[in-house]
Order: structure tokens, then C-alpha cells, then sequence
């Protein structure tokens, strides 16, 4: 198996078309391998990030909210759209207020992965929240209706098992959280058996 990176060379841009939450644009790439050029879509979304929030009890806050995609309600963690010139952490913080009324005393970055780097320019940035309280009402922007919602980490670990969560950007960031923070919690058991 070849480890070397492969030269995709950019022949052309198309112009950006604003569809609200993205932009999109076309970029014809030549593939190295046969020297074909393909018209590439690609949406310019910019970064975002969410939270994996714990309360004092050791339980996990998610919200339930209403995806257009699917046309269906998903349980998910907080989180949202970093704004131009905002950091993933200030973001993260705003966000988890914004949609649940919560705020954290301690912090933990858990890492980043891409959106979905098939068609996708921006990167999900994961945190974890510890020891959270309650400071308040809900912020939410006029597309959202938000239902927090807490959930025990072994009800969480048995869901994610099952496959009931819906998002990506929950899975990896559950993923993350479990893998790097898991030993804070032993009495759950383990992610995976």
C-alpha cells in the first residue's frame, strides 16, 4: 500500500452560490492517477463545534431538536456554527448557554473532525463541559426549537451501541469523549465490550 500523497491539481473555480448556511462552488480537480479533470462540488461552510455537557450527577445533557434533512426529530449534543472571528471554545461556551441555559466550571477540548470531507470545507470541534449548572433561560434563533434533555452515560453508551444517535458530529464526539475522558467514569463500563 502506497503511503505517498497523491498531486490533485486545481484547474478552474466556478463562482460561489450563497445558500444560506453555505456557500457552494464548483472546483475542477485533475485526478493524478489518469489525468482526468472532474467538476467537484464544494460546500463552504465554515467551522463549527459542539459539546458533550456533564452535570455534577455524572449525566449527560442533549438536546432534541426537529432536522430538515431527515424530516425528523434527532437527540443530539448542543452545539452550533462558530461566527467569523470567533474561537471553537468561545463558540462552544455560547452555544451550550444559548440552546441549553447551562454553563461549565471546567473545560476539556477533545479534538476536531471534518464535517464531511467528501464535499465539505469545515471542521467540527469537540469539547467536553464538566460539572455544569444551570444559569438561565434559553437563547435560541428563530429556526430553532430546542428541548434539552439528560441522560444517564450508561443510557448514552447503550444508545450509541445501538446505533440510535442519528448525527455524526454526536457519534465522533461521544467517540472522542468516551476514549479520552472514560476513566473518569468507571462505573458506566466500557464503550465498547
Amino acid at each position: 500500500m502506497s503511503t505517498k500523497k497523491q498531486d490533485w491539481k486545481i484547474i478552474n473555480t466556478e463562482r460561489s452560490i450563497d445558500l444560506k448556511l453555505f456557500k457552494a462552488h464548483f472546483t475542477h480537480f485533475q485526478n493524478p492517477r489518469n489525468q482526468k479533470v472532474e467538476r467537484m462540488i464544494i460546500l463552504e461552510g465554515g467551522h463549527s463545534a459542539n459539546v458533550v455537557a456533564v452535570t455534577p450527577e455524572k449525566n449527560l445533557l442533549f438536546v432534541r431538536q426537529f432536522r430538515v434533512g431527515i424530516q425528523e426529530e434527532t437527540l443530539e449534543l448542543p452545539g452550533g456554527i462558530i461566527d467569523p472571528g470567533e474561537s471553537a471554545d468561545k463558540a462552544v461556551r455560547r452555544e451550550l448557554e444559548e440552546e441549553t441555559g447551562y454553563q461549565a466550571r471546567e473545560w476539556v477540548t477533545l479534538g476536531k473532525v471534518a464535517s464531511n470531507p467528501v464535499f465539505m470545507d469545515g471542521y467540527i470541534h469537540h469539547f467536553a463541559a464538566l460539572d455544569i449548572t444551570p444559569t438561565g433561560t434559553l437563547r435560541l434563533d428563530d429556526g430553532e426549537a430546542i428541548v434539552p434533555e439528560i441522560l444517564s452515560i450508561a443510557d448514552t453508551k447503550k444508545m450509541l451501541k445501538e446505533g440510535l444517535f442519528q448525527h455524526p458530529h454526536t457519534i465522533s464526539a461521544l467517540v472522542l469523549f468516551f476514549s479520552k475522558l472514560g476513566d473518569r467514569f468507571p462505573d458506566t463500563g466500557p464503550l465498547i465490550d
